[in-house]
C-alpha cells in the first residue's frame, strides 16, 4: 500500500493518519524500527502518527476495516513474521494495540479475541456469552477498562480483606495508572527489590549475593510480591476512561499485548 492508501483506510473509521518515512534526527539517525506507531496530537486533535521505512511500504497493509466499530487491523510483514496492530477508538481516545503473533488473526474481531487473556475467553465459553456481546466493554464474564479485564470472583472468601489497600494504582509499564478504590494483592513469589536490583531477587538469590558481596547487605531492600493475584472492588478511575464501579471483588487480568513481539513498534502507551 502507498502512504496515501493507508491514510484513506484510517479515514474510513473517522480517524486521521499521518504516514511518513522515519524522521532523521539532528545527529543523523532515525528510528531503527521499520514501522513505528504513535498517537499524535495537534490543533485538530488526535491522529495516528505512523512512521514506515520506504522499503517496508509494500509489506504494510490494512487487512480489515470496521467503520461502525471505528476499528481497523494493520499488518506489517517483516523478517521475523507478520506483525498486526489493532487501531481504533475507545471511550474518549484513539489507541493502538499490538496483537500477539501466536494468534491466527485476520480481522478486527479475531484481534479482539487474541487480546483477551486465556482465562477470560474460557469463562466466556463456559458462561455461553453470545458472540455479539464478546467485544463489548462489559458482558457476563468481565468488565474492561483499557487494557485491564475485571473478572467477578466466584468465591469472595478467597480474598483476604486484611490486605486491603485503598485508592491504590495499578499500571502497566510507564502508562497512566488506573486508581482503584480497594485493592488486595496476595500470593505470588516473595522477592526483594533494591535500586541495583529493580526486578527483584528471591531470598535465596539475595543471600547468595550478600555472601559474595557483604557490603550489599546495607542496601535498602524492600520486600514485594512478584506476579501476585490482584483483586479490586469499588470505583476504578482513569483520566482516559469512564469510571467503572465493581460491586464485589473482581480479579484483575491484563490483556495479552505484552506477549507480542510487535509491541516494540508501538510508541503510545495508555
Amino acid at each position: 500500500m502507498s502512504m496515501r492508501q493507508i491514510e484513506r483506510q484510517f479515514t474510513r473509521i473517522g480517524a486521521r493518519a499521518n504516514v511518513h518515512p522515519p524522521i532523521v534526527r539532528r545527529w543523523g539517525t532515525a528510528l531503527r524500527e521499520k514501522v513505528s506507531i504513535d498517537i499524535g496530537n495537534d490543533a485538530e486533535g488526535e491522529f495516528f502518527d505512523i512512521s514506515i521505512q520506504p522499503p517496508q511500504l509494500a509489506e504494510t497493509q490494512v487487512i480489515d476495516v470496521q467503520p461502525s466499530m471505528r476499528h481497523l487491523l494493520l499488518m506489517s510483514r517483516q523478517d521475523d513474521g507478520k506483525h498486526k496492530f489493532l487501531c481504533g477508538h475507545h471511550e474518549r481516545h484513539w489507541f493502538v494495540a499490538a496483537v500477539p503473533e501466536r494468534a491466527a488473526v485476520s480481522s478486527v474481531k479475531t484481534a479482539f479475541d487474541a487480546l483477551k487473556p486465556v482465562a477470560v475467553r474460557a469463562l466466556e465459553n463456559r458462561l455461553g456469552v453470545k458472540p455479539r456481546k464478546r467485544n463489548r466493554r462489559r458482558n457476563e464474564a468481565f468488565i474492561r477498562q483499557g487494557e485491564w479485564f475485571f473478572v467477578p470472583v466466584e468465591n469472595p472468601a478467597l480474598v483476604d480483606e486484611r490486605l486491603v489497600l485503598r485508592n491504590e494504582p495499578i499500571a502497566r509499564g510507564g502508562g497512566k495508572p488506573h486508581v482503584c478504590e480497594e485493592v488486595v494483592r496476595q500470593g505470588g513469589q516473595l522477592v526483594y527489590i533494591s535500586n541495583q536490583h529493580p526486578n527483584g531477587l528471591t531470598e535465596g538469590q539475595r543471600m547468595r549475593l550478600i555472601s559474595r558481596k557483604p557490603e550489599l547487605r546495607h542496601l535498602h531492600w524492600v520486600a514485594q510480591r512478584r506476579n501476585p493475584s490482584v483483586f479490586v472492588r469499588g470505583r476504578v478511575r482513569h483520566p482516559d476512561h469512564k469510571t467503572i464501579i465493581l460491586n464485589g471483588w473482581h480479579q484483575v487480568l491484563m490483556n495479552t499485548e505484552n506477549e507480542s513481539i510487535a509491541m516494540r513498534h508501538v510508541a503510545f502507551i495508555d
